[in-house]
This record gives C-alpha cells, sequence and structure tokens, in this order.
C-alpha cells in the first residue's frame, strides 16, 4: 500500500481539480456588470435539430466592455440565437444586424448583485461537498487498508493528515475563487 500512496495522492488531487474546475466553469456563467465571451458559451442553441453550444454556431466577440457579439454563421440560425439568448435567463435582450447579433449588457442592480452573490455562495458549497465526499472515500479506503492488514495504523494516521491537507488545500482554493467572483459581482 505504501508504495501506491503516491497514485492515490494523484488520484484525489485530480479529483479535488476537477470540482475546481466545475465550480470556475459555473462562476463564468454567472453575470458580473461586464462582458466576457463565457457568458455566452454555455447557452445551447437549437440548431439542424439538436442543441449545440453558442460557440458551434458563432464567434462570440466583446467589442466593448458592456456589448457582447455573435457573429453568426449560417444567417438561417439568426433567430434560433435570438431566441436562446432571451430565454437563457441571463437577462439579456439581444438584437440582430444581419448576421451579427448584438447583445448589451445591462448594469446590475444592487438587488440582483445580492441574489447572483447567493448563487456563487451555493455553487462554491457545492464545490467544497465535492471535495468533502472525495475525501470521506479517500478515508474510507484507509479503514479497509487498515482493516485488512494492509497497512498499519501508523500509516493510517499519516495518511489521513496528508489527504487531511490536501483537502484544506482545496477548499481554500474554493474559497479564494469565491471571494474573487464577489469582488466581480459586486464591482459598479
Amino acid at each position: 500500500m505504501s508504495t501506491d500512496i503516491a497514485d492515490i495522492k494523484k488520484d484525489i488531487t485530480r479529483r479535488m481539480e476537477g470540482a475546481l474546475e466545475v465550480l470556475g466553469g459555473e462562476f463564468n456563467g454567472l453575470r458580473t456588470g461586464r462582458a466576457h465571451i463565457g457568458l455566452l458559451e454555455a447557452v445551447t442553441v437549437e440548431a439542424y435539430g439538436s442543441d449545440m453550444p453558442m460557440n458551434q454556431v458563432g464567434n462570440i466577440g466583446v467589442p466593448e466592455p458592456r456589448l457582447l457579439t455573435v457573429q453568426v454563421w449560417d444567417k438561417g440560425l439568426v433567430s434560433s440565437v435570438e431566441k436562446a439568448i432571451l430565454e437563457s435567463g441571463l437577462g439579456l435582450n439581444p438584437s440582430s444586424d444581419g448576421q451579427l447579433v448584438r447583445v448589451p449588457i445591462p448594469a446590475l442592480t444592487e438587488e440582483r448583485r445580492v441574489e447572483l452573490a447567493k448563487v456563487a455562495h451555493k455553487y462554491a458549497e457545492d464545490a467544497r461537498i465535492a471535495v468533502r465526499n472525495v475525501r470521506r472515500h479517500a478515508m474510507d479506503n484507509l479503514k479497509n487498508a487498515e482493516k485488512d492488514n494492509e497497512i498499519s495504523k501508523d500509516e493510517h494516521h499519516d495518511y489521513a493528515g496528508e489527504i487531511q491537507e490536501l483537502t484544506d488545500t482545496y477548499v481554500g482554493k474554493i474559497d479564494e475563487l469565491l471571494a474573487k467572483k464577489e469582488q466581480d459581482i459586486k464591482q459598479v
């Protein structure tokens, strides 16, 4: 088992890193006062009989701090792109000009900022739970290994400490991401 601890730590790290990546993706979908392409990348458009990500039907651009544009490749999909943006729940109102869809980003109200901060907290808590679940799974494996006499009680204690350190590190990273996102949301 002692030779496998490096592989186990790699697996735990990979899974905790995955929780951070998911959190980053969810944070990209939260609207702040500024335009960024991540806002529309998660929006799906009904095209050619199936749902496709926005970046597969056109180029998303940010020509100004409060304006997004989507250069739609197929003129027949312009209305589908507009409809997808309207129905995305982001509170955006697109307008088209030929194959270019302009999406002005309105300023956030204080009420909406507070609401978005609560959503960000929920996303961060979900990521913390995911990291803790990885820790719990690893701890259960350690208990079973000790019970099966694959590792000693001292090794169990040492490995459990290392796993807890990893967990604390990733929970700290989640808290840093949350603080940064809150600052973005509350910035006027």
